[in-house]
């Protein structure tokens, strides 16, 4: 199965545009995983436990594993989704960004290595960082367009024919790039004017939307401006409200995490119609 097709029944299955993002900061994990050698695997295990039911897919963020150097934690945190959730799609959040023969590596490991079903990349260097990811046509290549931080305006707001250079990134991959029909985009849920215009552009594309929960994004004009015709179109990510969510009277920290990702999704579904 493609990534689209998954994405696209995951959508359906869990009722669900929520994305749960996996950021695993020693600092703040419960105590029981402060020095267990495992622990990042157990929490993580244990957050994708809670919440596989109420998400359209899973995003690990790389880095927090690289840094600590996990990356056989990360393995096996993939290895774990894709055999128990195998119908959630899994995404790589590297954004790679080098061309040739490195670019190909750097697909040997989101797509091999780690068995991530799509990985996010950086598109500065033109095409060619990103077709050595299209040999796997199968899997999705999520490209960063407007992104949600605010120094994203230094380069993505550069006039390009007319045009800022995002929305000529978002007509880049959808007229000439997309060539298997694997490609989304990434857009912040801060700029939600900016994510209406970048859908206008790219019609149904799947949209990664990170920027709500910690971040402040609003979700109802989120998904307003996000959303498809059909009310899908978009992985809204949530990382550290749900990791690290505030725990009630008698909540662990999965249930709380669980809890919070249902009101995420809940908040969200109320604005798809």
């Amino acid at each position: 199965m493609t990534f689209i097709n998954k994405l696209s029944a995951a959508w359906t299955a869990n009722d669900s545009l929520l994305c749960v993002g996996l950021d695993p900061d020693m600092a703040k994990l419960p105590a029981q995983f402060q020095n267990d050698p495992q622990g990042i695997y157990h929490f993580c295990r244990e957050i994708i436990d809670a919440t596989a039911d109420l998400a359209c897919s899973f995003k690990p963020q790389i880095a927090y594993f690289a840094a600590l150097g996990a990356e056989a934690q990360l393995e096996q945190i993939c290895a774990y989704a894709r055999e128990r959730y195998p119908q959630i799609p899994l995404i790589l959040d590297a954004k790679r960004g080098d061309i040739g023969a490195t670019a190909h590596q750097y697909a040997r490991e989101a797509f091999d290595r780690y068995g991530a079903d799509a990985v996010t990349v950086n598109p500065y260097m033109g095409s060619d960082s990103v077709d050595p990811y299209m040999e796997w046509s199968d899997r999705g290549v999520i490209i960063l367009c407007r992104t949600s931080n605010a120094g994203g305006s230094d380069l993505q707001f550069l006039n390009v024919d007319g045009q800022p250079l995002y929305q000529h990134v978002a007509r880049l991959v959808a007229q000439k790039w997309n060539r298997n029909g694997q490609c989304a985009l990434v857009v912040g849920a801060t700029f939600p004017e900016e994510l209406a215009q970048v859908r206008a552009i790219v019609g149904d594309m799947p949209l990664l939307v990170p920027g709500i929960g910690a971040q402040g994004g609003d979700i109802a004009a989120t998904v307003k401006s996000g959303r498809s015709a059909a009310g899908t179109g978009m992985m809204i990510n949530s990382s550290r409200a749900i990791l690290y969510a505030p725990q009630q009277a008698g909540e662990d920290f999965a249930s709380a995490a669980r809890r919070v990702a249902q009101e995420t999704r809940d908040a969200i579904n109320q604005y798809r119609a």
